[in-house]
């Protein structure tokens, strides 16, 4: 809407989305984890500097990567920890469904068969995450924290 409104460069907003995205994975991972180490507090209020924007690449899908993995292994931890140790194959599989989408990223999506086959994948990872998380609410997990 913005673009189409000329509010914004959507090239700016296309180059900004990747470095993004990957801050967001990383501190989504991080703060899954620091919920895991340290006892939350009611009023405990957190602030973050976003560092400069950098072009390349490697250092976002390392940060993405590592977020990730911090969330799915987080929410693994918390599911044997609540004696739910299969359900915690289900984030094993989001995560993988998710490495697997990020490097279809990479490949030639003029066909549509690739279009078809990263959509599918995408669907088993985040309905594997769905149906994790349902899991974990339905075991009681907003009554453990």
């Amino acid at each position: 809407m913005l673009y189409a409104a000329e509010v914004c460069d959507f090239e700016r907003l296309n180059a900004m989305f990747f470095p993004v995205q990957s801050l967001g994975f990383l501190l989504a991972g991080l703060g899954i984890v620091a919920m895991l180490c340290w006892k939350q507090g009611k009023t405990a209020a957190y602030a973050v500097a976003v560092p400069a924007v950098y072009s390349g690449t490697f250092l976002f899908v390392g940060l993405m990567v590592l977020g990730l993995g911090g969330m799915m292994a987080g929410l693994g931890v918390i599911a044997v920890r609540m004696k739910k140790k299969g359900v915690s194959v289900l984030f094993a599989v989001a995560f993988l469904c998710c490495l697997s989408m990020g490097y279809l990223s990479s490949r030639d999506f003029t066909q549509a068969y690739m279009n078809w086959m990263a959509e599918g994948i995408n669907v088993v990872g985040q309905g594997a995450l769905l149906l994790g998380v349902l899991a974990l609410h339905k075991a009681g997990l907003a009554r453990e924290r």
